[in-house]
């Protein structure tokens, strides 16, 4: 996502691999043609500039596509709505709904970053999840704008239309149907997450840069899926289900698309690219 969401290569490494495949796909029907590109919401200042293919596929394109409006999202309004729905504001703090180890393990790595338990004891499970990967993403060095932000403000300065597949609420309506039904196991997700960050990130980039989805579904898909199996239909399986016949309406229309997702959206068996293969589409990467 955007949420949940994490997918450093040195500037050299960066540069070499300008000229290798990229995260971004041609797909064609009968009578139409769009292209698909994978995202990573946060990034470094080394990973920039982008692969060209991304730059191709803009190009090529007449309007971008993005998971959602990318200028609601920014704006101040949205932020503190977005905030308002992560707190609990009924009494309840994380340490009454969690169990005392996973608690715990929450105090342990926030005095690990100097952050006091305090200062994220009323936020919602979805919302300390997003803080937890935020904390520790910058922590990493991700501290540019990513693939999706980047192309946004792109378009808007050179006045290319912009869409989205779903509006910025129902992100929210995502995020809150997590803290009903799966408040330990996303805390535990997220902890297990961060664990590992600082030795799968470069691998994440890795496969993210080259267009590796087989990679990339080996380092996260396989483990979300078998081991949070309702995180994985929640953030995955019906977010790509609920954007296949906007994506197959798309390739019968009169425009060329540019569509901007998260690059785990493109990998694993559930995939929009493994979607749109097995409908009968050509799916060429670039």
């Amino acid at each position: 996502m955007h949420f949940l969401k994490k997918v450093g290569l040195t500037l050299l490494a960066a540069a070499t691999l300008q000229t290798q495949a990229a995260s971004v796909w041609k797909v064609s029907s009968e009578t139409n043609t769009v292209y698909i590109g994978g995202t990573i919401h946060l990034l470094t200042p080394q990973d920039y500039p982008l692969p060209k293919a991304y730059d191709i596929a803009y190009q090529a394109s007449s309007k971008v596509i993005f998971e959602t409006n990318m200028d609601t999202i920014s704006s101040a309004a949205f932020q503190k709505n977005l905030r308002d729905k992560m707190l609990y504001t009924d009494g309840m703090t994380l340490d009454k709904i969690l169990p005392s180890d996973t608690y715990q393990s929450l105090v342990d790595y926030l005095n690990s970053r100097n952050i006091p338990i305090n200062a994220v004891q009323n936020l919602k499970p979805s919302g300390l999840a997003m803080s937890l990967n935020m904390i520790e993403l910058k922590h990493l060095g991700y501290t540019s704008e990513g693939v999706d932000m980047f192309y946004s403000r792109k378009a808007t300065q050179e006045n290319k239309p912009k869409g989205w597949l779903e509006e910025p609420e129902e992100q929210i309506s995502a995020l809150s149907s997590f803290n009903q039904e799966n408040e330990k196991q996303i805390i535990e997700y997220a902890l297990d997450d961060i664990k590992e960050m600082p030795s799968t990130m470069d691998k994440l980039r890795n496969s993210w840069r080259r267009g590796d989805m087989e990679t990339m579904a080996s380092l996260e898909i396989v483990d979300l899926k078998r081991d949070y199996p309702d995180v994985y239909d929640s953030l995955l399986i019906k977010r790509n289900n609920l954007w296949m016949p906007q994506i197959e309406t798309m390739l019968n229309d009169s425009q060329v698309e540019f569509i901007m997702v998260g690059a785990m959206h493109l990998a694993g068996p559930d995939s929009i690219l493994k979607k749109l293969k097995n409908k009968g589409y050509e799916v060429k990467q670039l």
